[in-house]
């Protein structure tokens, strides 16, 4: 078991204010899953998301990661796991607009202690593995939306991280551009990469293996998908509607 999560909650509190958000989340993953979080807009997802990133802390509950309670760490500690073991790709692809998509890639390595030696060489085998071989030196301003969000992705795998999280990674891509995003989510899956990604799409969270519908802060289904969606197939299709 890679991630456990026990009775886990999140209330936000601003003065006297509290704001549940979370309540009583259990969940389990496993190695090489690809979990999708889905559910309507204000039911916790990216919540949880960031929880599961140790980007936020829960209120409560324990998060097991590999066995440790990492709920009890330091926040040096949390950082050094995060910066380790996971790697994130966001709806707003947060790229540096001055620095090309090489120089992005290479941005999660800047205090890696020791720096890798084959840094470089790997980030352009990334960036031609979600094949923008030919974008290394083009900067953000100079690339569409679905090759931002490429980029994000080669930036998110520089560390070798055990875990990919994706927050709304299509939210901001057409039909197509998303189609494609999602096939490289799929091949990274099949390659052995743990993918937990968040969307309010259905048809987007039926590329996965399971869904985890959220309601209200609560966990209301569990799906082991089994007619997944192929993103390959659906490119093909979109392709001779062209």
């Amino acid at each position: 078991m890679l991630i456990k999560l026990e009775n886990i909650t999140k209330t936000f509190v601003s003065g006297k204010v509290e704001t549940p958000v979370l309540h009583g989340i259990d969940l389990e993953v496993d190695r090489q899953d690809f979990c999708a979080i889905t559910g309507p807009s204000g039911t916790g997802k990216s919540t949880l998301m960031h929880i599961l990133g140790l980007l936020e802390p829960p209120t409560s509950g324990r998060y097991l990661l590999d066995g440790e309670d990492v709920t009890i760490l330091s926040d040096s500690q949390q950082s050094r796991i995060r910066n380790k073991k996971f790697g994130f790709v966001f709806q707003s692809f947060n790229l540096l607009p001055r620095a090309t998509a090489l120089e992005n890639v290479l941005l999660p390595l800047v205090y890696a202690d020791p720096y890798p030696r084959n840094a470089k060489r790997r980030a352009v085998d990334l960036l031609e593995r979600v094949g923008l071989g030919d974008r290394l030196n083009y900067f953000p301003g100079e690339l569409s939306g679905g090759q931002k969000q490429r980029v994000a992705i080669a930036r998110a795998l520089i560390n070798s991280p055990d875990v990919i999280f994706a927050d709304e990674p299509t939210g901001n891509l057409d039909r197509k551009a998303g189609f494609e995003i999602m096939a490289i989510f799929q091949e990274l899956n099949r390659q052995g990469n743990t993918i937990i990604l968040v969307t309010h799409e259905d048809f987007i969270a039926r590329h996965a293996k399971k869904i985890l519908e959220l309601h209200y802060g609560k966990i209301k289904r569990e799906e082991t998908v089994t007619n997944r969606l192929d993103a390959r197939e659906e490119l093909k299709r979109i392709e001779k509607e062209e």
